[in-house]
């Protein structure tokens, strides 16, 4: 079985990393999918979360790292995948994910969505806090694994605020 976990990634949390893991004891193959998507502006380019990515799941082979721009159906098609991993945080966003869910069924009737809880520990946990924390020079340990911290210093001290 394969299945593809879509997402910005920017920058990977613990939390994205815990669906990643949990998702690839699933999976034959489970395919982390970074969004390009021109319209956002991500503190990170494509080439850096999938670098990050890669560097992260170095140790889990059957999971592949990749980009997309467009539909998610559209690479579930190119990539012959008919299962889509969503994590869930909260009830909030899984209004959001059902509504997608049901719009790429309604696209492709093949595309199955399944959702993750995330571990309790990452509940209130997402990419835009840990950047605003970042950006504010706050403490956000734990949020992020050492590698994108590092990163993230790096950008932040660079770039100064986001």
């Amino acid at each position: 079985m394969k299945a593809v976990y879509p997402g910005s990634f920017d920058p990977p949390t613990n939390g994205h990393l815990d669906i990643i893991t949990r998702a690839s004891k699933l999976t034959d193959t489970l395919i982390v999918a970074v969004l390009n998507n021109p319209s956002k502006n991500p503190m990170f380019s494509t080439n850096e979360k999938l670098e990050m990515l890669k560097e992260l799941t170095k140790n889990m082979p059957n999971v592949k790292i990749t980009s997309f721009s467009g539909l998610l159906v559209d690479f579930c098609k190119q990539n012959d995948c008919k299962i889509v991993i969503r994590g869930l945080r909260a009830l909030t966003d899984f209004e959001y994910e059902f509504q997608i869910a049901l719009t790429n069924k309604t696209m492709d009737k093949e595309i199955e969505t399944l959702f993750m809880p995330t571990d309790t520990q990452n509940l209130w946990l997402s990419s835009s806090v840990v950047k605003e924390i970042a950006t504010f020079g706050g403490k956000y340990d734990g949020m992020v694994p050492k590698i994108v911290k590092d990163r993230l210093e790096k950008k932040v001290n660079n770039k100064g605020v986001c």
